[in-house]
This record gives structure tokens, sequence and C-alpha cells, in this order.
């Protein structure tokens, strides 16, 4: 399946972007080492898809607060199917089914930008001065000259770390700024990626069901991890965005976290009920403290009020009725 439509869709928007900030009064030229417009460009590719992508990502959100709900009715099957993998998944998945749940919702939106994270990468690793086939997807002459020149601070953004002398070359690159720029952005797109993932999890909380909780680990540590050795082959262009999705992802979750917040499940006081069995309730207590031993209350006599000021003395024997004699 030939994926030029997707390089077509890339180039278009990265070049109608910088037209734009050109049109502005964006500085085409380098400026303290950085060609503003075509890293603006690159920024707000980030923008345009995830603009398109953000009513996927609220159903995201809802999505894993239905997984949510489910996780009281999903501990429930993993006790009674438990030792019965294969009946367990099959009721999981019938229970999926009734309820209209998506487990695999949560990591739609990662998924779907992962074509465009490859035609930028496919683009910008085109662009080689030495390349004979310069208006390829919609390019002109000068606008590949242009975006095969451009900078961060005097590093090419069609560079990267793992760049041959010759490539550096042609890119007339200085091969030690080249590798400065590219390790710390490296550094940075996988600490920014390690904490879009920790957000998420740490409002969300640990899914109950193993393999939701597997995907998370990978999310968390795997993806991270996986990106010191793959970023050595993508170039500071593709660094540039992945770092700028990073860091809308943050802001998005953040706001769609406040606008649709975690509910208090079930799952949550289950939990916390098999780690913690409820206690009757003590009367007095405070923060769980027994209260203090009270001393057991005296007996006391009824109080006879005093007569008032001026009444006549009261003859207790008066009134009571006269004792038989025998």
């Amino acid at each position: 399946m030939s994926l030029d439509w997707i390089y077509y869709a890339i180039s278009w928007i990265l070049l109608t972007w910088h037209s734009a900030w050109d049109a502005i009064g964006v500085p085409v030229d380098a400026v303290i080492g950085t060609n503003f417009a075509w890293i603006l460009a690159i920024v707000f590719l980030v923008v345009t898809v995830r603009v398109i992508l953000f009513p996927i990502f609220v159903k995201q959100i809802k999505s894993q607060r239905a997984m949510q709900a489910l996780q009281p009715k999903v501990k429930e099957l993993q006790e009674k199917h438990k030792g019965d993998r294969e009946t367990l998944q099959k009721e999981m998945m019938e229970l999926y089914r009734k309820e209209k749940a998506n487990p695999l919702m949560g990591c739609l939106p990662m998924f779907l930008q992962i074509p465009v994270f490859l035609g930028l990468f496919h683009v910008l690793r085109r662009l080689d001065p030495a390349k004979q086939a310069k208006t390829l997807y919609g390019w002109s002459v000068e606008q590949f000259d242009s975006a095969s020149s451009a900078k961060l601070f005097t590093a090419p953004i069609a560079g990267k770390f793992g760049s041959t002398a010759d490539e550096l070359a042609r890119l007339n690159a200085n091969g030690t700024t080249v590798k400065i720029i590219a390790g710390v952005l490296v550094l940075v797109m996988m600490g920014t990626t390690y904490l879009t993932s920790r957000q998420m999890i740490l409002k969300t909380g640990w899914a109950e069901d193993p393999q939701q909780r597997m995907i998370q680990r990978l999310m968390l540590y795997g993806i991270p991890l996986s990106l010191l050795i793959s970023g050595a082959i993508f170039p500071i262009g593709v660094i540039i965005y992945w770092v700028t999705n990073n860091l809308f992802t943050l802001g998005q979750q953040q706001w769609v976290l406040r606008k649709y917040p975690p509910p208090a499940t079930a799952t949550s006081k289950a939990t916390s009920g098999a780690r913690n069995p409820v206690q009757p309730a003590k009367t007095g207590a405070l923060f769980g403290r027994k209260p203090a031993p009270q001393p057991p209350a005296k007996a006391t006599t009824p109080k006879v009020a005093a007569p008032k000021p001026g009444a006549k003395p009261v003859n207790p024997k008066k009134g009571r009725p006269a004792k038989r004699r025998g």
C-alpha cells in the first residue's frame, strides 16, 4: 500500500504553515542560528493534527471512565474464573461487548498519530541537497532548498544524532553541534513522553485488568526507554515534532481531566476494602483512633429544689396516708 497520500498531506500542511509565517513576517533567514519559520511550521503541524484528533481524545477519556466503572465486574470474573484464562478472556470480551466498552480505545489517538510521524520522518529525511527529485510531494525547488538549509541553533532539522560525515557535509553542518542538539532533544523527548503517561495514570489510577496494567507499564516505561535507541535515527525536525506533541498532550490532558474528572468508582472501594477490611464504627473515634475510656458514672441522688423565700414550710408527713394500727 502506497503512503504517498500521507507524504503529500504532511508536505501540504508544512508548506502552508511556512507560507503563513513568511507572510506574517517571521524571518526566513536564520536568527540565533535558527530558521523560525520552519520550526514554527513543524510546531503548528502538531497543532493541526491535535485539533483534528481532539474529539477522539475526548472519546478516549470517556472510554477509560467506562473501563473504570467495569472494574468491579472484571474483578468478580477474575475471582470466578481463577486459573482458567481462556474462559476469563471470553467472559471479559462479552462484558466489554455488552457494556460497549473498548479496551483499545485508550491507545487509539496514539495509533492515529503514527502515520503522521512516519510521514514527517520520510519528508524530512528527503531534505538532502544532493537529491534530484526536489519537487516531489508538491514542493518547489526553492522550498526544498530553504527547508534543507533550515537549522535549530545551527543544527540542520534534517540532521540526526547518527548522521554520517557525508550527510553532515552535504548539509553543511558541524557534527559535534548536531550531536549535542539532537542528544538534548532526545532526552527531552524521553522525559516528556514519560510525563504524559505518568500524568494519565496518576489521574485515572492503575487498571485492575492485567492486560490493561501491562499496557500502562509499557507506555510508562517501555516507550521512553525505546526512544533512547531509536532517537539516534530521528531527524532533529522529527524530534521537535515529538517534543511539541508531548507538551501539547500534557496541556490537553490536564484540561480534559479537569473537565471530565475520574469518578469515585466502586473499584477503589473494592480495592481498599480488600486490603483494609471495614471495621465497625466506633463512637468518638478521630482519624481511626480509639476514644479514651470514660470512668463509670456515679449514681447521683435527685436534687430537691430549695424553698423560695417567704414560702410556708412544707410538712413532708402531710398528705401521706395514715398508718393503720395493728
